[in-house]
């Protein structure tokens, strides 16, 4: 069984995640790649989905939010999990987490389940209007992964593939 761990990242972040379960799942007997959703040509090719994104004003990212969408008929014939990144530092503040687009999602094709990881923010990467709007909201800088529980998830997925 190939898993496809899509993911739409700005600054690195998402990009990350993904990789690193495409290389647990990969270190539990299960072939597994991580790819940027632009570069998905035939979904239809995997039998199961980790897809991720970016969670930037409340929302994934568009490409990401547009490749579920147009893929929603193969992705709702296969096992799919669906994770996003976006709190900074190391809780959670606002019970109003989860990305406007899952209600939606959870209708179109039943995800098995769906995560939230803390990101990480380096203000080298990004551009001057988005370093200004780091500085009004006052967001703490640093990486707030937490591998061990991305670990943890990646291996209840690689558990739930057999």
């Amino acid at each position: 069984m190939t898993v496809l761990v899509a993911y739409a990242s700005k600054h690195g972040s998402t990009q990350g995640i993904a990789e690193r379960i495409a290389e647990k799942l990969r270190q539990l007997g299960k072939e597994a790649e991580a790819r940027p959703e632009n570069a998905v040509e035939n979904p239809g090719s995997y039998e199961a989905f980790v897809i991720g994104s970016a969670i930037y004003y409340g929302s994934w990212l568009k490409e990401a939010t547009e490749w579920v969408r147009r893929n929603r008929a193969a992705l709702a014939q296969h096992p799919v999990w669906l994770f996003s990144i976006g709190p900074l530092g190391t809780e959670v503040q606002d019970a109003e987490q989860q990305p406007k687009e899952m209600a939606e999602f959870q209708q179109a094709i039943k995800p098995r389940e769906q995560r939230i990881f803390f990101g990480a923010l380096d203000p080298s990467r990004l551009s001057f209007a988005e370093r200004v709007m780091v500085k009004a909201v006052r967001a703490p800088e640093g990486d707030f992964r937490d591998w061990q529980a991305i670990d943890a998830w990646a291996a209840s997925i690689a558990r739930a593939l057999g």
